[in-house]
């Protein structure tokens, strides 16, 4: 019996090392990535400030496993009809179970010019693209504009980080930064204590928000926006723009992000999780894309899967087992702005000191969860010391 997991992020690094524990040793085990390395997503915005970071967000894959046969390659499609992964290779792999953790790409929505010319954040490349672009620009001496698309969680850290690298270049006041959202408020998904929080730290840089205001084409110099409550169009130049105003589905899964309830399940043989799919949980509420949730939902994935695959080894008789249900029970939220960070534990909102500490253990716990303890430990110090 062969179980594929397809993706390395964190849903399919959990997913994985849990299946580890949990599958009879006569089960044989693969995990596929384009990439040899994992990738701790939700700090690649450090890059754009502290380019030393990088060694402390990248894992060896080879490093976290034990029994899994790990492959580099690129998934070119998924056939869930006939269980049968395409390779970049042209190779092509066959399951009895999969997990499919392939996370997801920048949706750019069919808007005219924004994929040409907005930098995106997924990965340690974009953000050195957004570093260089933004020294080119204060360096350059003169006035300039920085516009980041998107006020969730991705863009607020971008902001943040941008407005504390001109203040580090003593480039504050050349440098004008606003965020384009929306919808009627920076971290729109999220708590109203934790997005007055959030609105806050960025105010308190110096950023501009501009809410109920969606980006509807972009040049290479300008962007026309459309204020929704009013209808009326603007049009504002910039010298860098950072797109971070959506998320579609990988190429693999033709660009659909499938909706799966709280089983997890996307076919008999096949578990969707993490930034993947759309997850109804257990409460019937949607589970919001995070590293959080594609972590707990992993955890889920793997029971399910095991539990399968026990079934069917001992013969696969009468009543197909239940499964487990998905619950998105999660104690809080947090988010870096620049060198500070903002985070809400339960009903209370932390700022300061103590939310930059908690930032810092949050990614250092995850990194000691899959044994990167030297990255932990590194982690640490770039984030104290940011």
């Amino acid at each position: 019996m062969h179980v594929v997991v397809l993706g390395a992020g964190y849903a399919g690094v959990t997913l994985t090392r849990k299946l580890e524990s949990s599958l009879p040793s006569a089960v044989d085990l693969t995990l596929v990535d384009e990439s040899d390395t994992h990738l701790v997503q939700h700090e690649v915005h450090r890059v754009i400030r502290r380019p030393s970071i990088k060694d402390a967000i990248q894992v060896p894959l080879e490093s976290l496993f034990d029994r899994a046969d790990v492959v580099t390659a690129r998934v070119e499609a998924v056939d869930t009809d006939t269980n049968t992964v395409v390779l970049d290779s042209g190779e092509t792999l066959d399951y009895d179970s999969a997990g499919l953790c392939l996370g997801a790409e920048t949706a750019y929505y069919e808007l005219p010019g924004i994929e040409a010319n907005g930098v995106p954040l997924k990965s340690i490349s974009d953000a050195e693209t957004v570093r260089q672009q933004a020294l080119d620009a204060i360096d350059s001496g003169e006035q300039a504009r920085f516009i980041v698309g998107g006020a969730g969680l991705s863009g607020v850290q971008v902001a943040g980080e941008l407005a504390t690298l001109a203040a580090e270049e003593g480039a504050t006041d050349r440098i004008e930064i606003v965020i384009l959202e929306q919808l009627d408020s920076v971290a729109p998904a999220f708590p109203v204590a934790f997005q007055a929080a959030v609105d806050a730290a960025l105010a308190d840089r110096g950023i501009e928000i501009r809410t109920e205001t969606a980006v509807v084409e972009a040049t290479e110099s300008s962007i026309e926006t459309r204020h929704d409550p009013t209808g009326e169009t603007n049009s504002i130049g910039y010298d860098l723009f950072v797109w971070t105003g959506g998320i579609g589905g990988s190429g693999a899964m033709a660009g659909d992000r499938p909706i799966v309830q709280a089983d997890l399940r996307l076919t008999e043989s096949a578990f969707a999780l993490g930034d993947a799919a759309r997850i109804v949980d257990a409460d019937g509420e949607a589970v919001p894309a995070s590293a959080s949730a594609a972590i707990r939902s992993a955890t889920v994935a793997a029971e399910n899967i095991t539990t399968l695959v026990d079934w069917e080894l001992a013969g696969g008789e009468g009543f197909e087992p239940r499964l487990q249900q998905f619950r998105f029970d999660v104690p809080g939220w947090i988010v870096s702005v620049g060198d500070g960070a903002v985070a809400q534990v339960g009903p209370k909102v932390v700022t300061g000191k103590a939310a930059k500490a908690l930032k810092a253990s949050v990614g250092a716990g995850y990194l000691s969860s899959i044994r990167a303890i030297r990255q932990s430990t590194e982690l640490v110090s770039e984030e104290l010391n940011a």
